[in-house]
C-alpha cells in the first residue's frame, strides 16, 4: 500500500504528485494494528452476546408471545405417578424435583440441599438448574420452600445463571407456579413480589404457619444489587 496525494509549495503555482514507500516495519505494524483493533472489536461483539443473550432471547420471546395460558384452575390434583411423570415430560422436565412457571414459561430442574453459604456448592447447582436451599423444606410438609437462581462472581455468569428467573419481575398476585416433587404435582398462587437488599437472608427462615414458596433472583437482572423475592402459597 502506498499513500498518494498532492505536493504544493508555498508561493509557488506548480504542483506534482509522488509516491510516498514506507519502510517495510511501517507497513507490519500498520496492518498489525488493523488486526488488532478488528479482533478487539470482534471479542466485545461476541462477549455481550454471551453475557446478554439468554437475557434479551427471554425478553423477546415474552413481547412476542405474551403472558401464557393459566387456564387451568387451582385445585385439589391427585393424579396418579405415572399422570405425573408425562405431565413433567411433556415439559421437559423431570418428575423428580422441577418447576414450571406457565406465565413466563420458565421451566427447569431443581437441585435439592444446596448449601446458599457456599459459593462454589451453589455456582455449581445453578450450573445444572434452580438451587433448593439447604435447611428449608419440601413441597408438601406444609413449611416453607426456599428457590433461588444467581450468581455472584462474575458478569457472564450472573446473566447465564440468570436467565431461568429473568422473567420473574413479570408475575403478579394469582399467577400460579408449579413445581413437581417425587412424583407428585403441587400447585402454588402467588401472593406479593418484592424486592430486598442483597444481605438480607431473612427469607430462608421465613414462617407464617402455611406452606409457602419462596422464590428468588437478582435484581436488576444481571446484577447482584438487590434480591426479588415472589413468594407463593400452597394452592393445591
Amino acid at each position: 500500500m502506498y499513500p498518494r496525494g498532492t505536493i504544493y509549495r508555498v508561493g509557488s503555482s506548480k504542483h506534482g504528485q509522488i509516491n510516498l514507500h514506507l519502510p517495510f516495519w511501517l507497513k507490519v505494524g500498520y496492518l498489525l494494528g488493523r488486526g488488532i483493533g478488528a479482533g478487539l472489536i470482534a471479542s466485545a461483539v461476541v462477549g455481550f452476546i454471551f453475557t446478554y443473550g439468554p437475557m434479551v432471547k427471554e425478553e423477546l420471546l415474552y413481547s412476542v408471545s405474551g403472558p401464557r395460558s393459566q387456564s387451568e384452575t387451582f385445585q385439589s390434583v391427585r393424579a396418579d405417578q405415572n399422570a405425573t411423570r408425562e405431565e413433567a415430560g411433556s415439559l421437559g422436565l423431570s418428575a423428580y424435583f422441577s418447576l414450571y412457571i406457565p406465565k413466563i414459561n420458565a421451566k427447569s430442574e431443581i437441585i435439592a440441599n444446596v448449601d446458599a453459604g457456599d459459593p462454589k456448592e451453589y455456582l455449581s447447582a445453578l450450573g445444572q438448574g434452580i438451587a433448593h436451599a439447604k435447611g428449608t423444606h419440601f413441597p408438601g410438609q406444609g413449611e416453607t420452600i426456599f428457590l433461588f437462581s444467581h450468581s455472584t462472581d462474575s458478569s457472564a455468569n450472573l446473566a447465564r445463571y440468570n436467565a431461568v428467573f429473568y422473567l420473574l419481575r413479570k408475575l403478579e398476585a394469582g399467577d400460579k407456579i408449579i413445581v413437581f416433587f417425587a412424583d407428585k404435582k403441587y400447585e402454588y398462587q402467588v401472593t406479593q413480589k418484592l424486592t430486598t437488599p442483597a444481605k438480607d437472608v431473612s427469607w430462608f427462615s421465613y414462617d407464617d404457619g402455611e406452606e409457602t414458596l419462596v422464590l428468588q433472583t437478582c435484581d436488576p437482572p444481571g446484577t447482584t444489587f438487590r434480591r426479588l423475592i415472589v413468594v407463593a402459597k400452597r394452592a393445591s
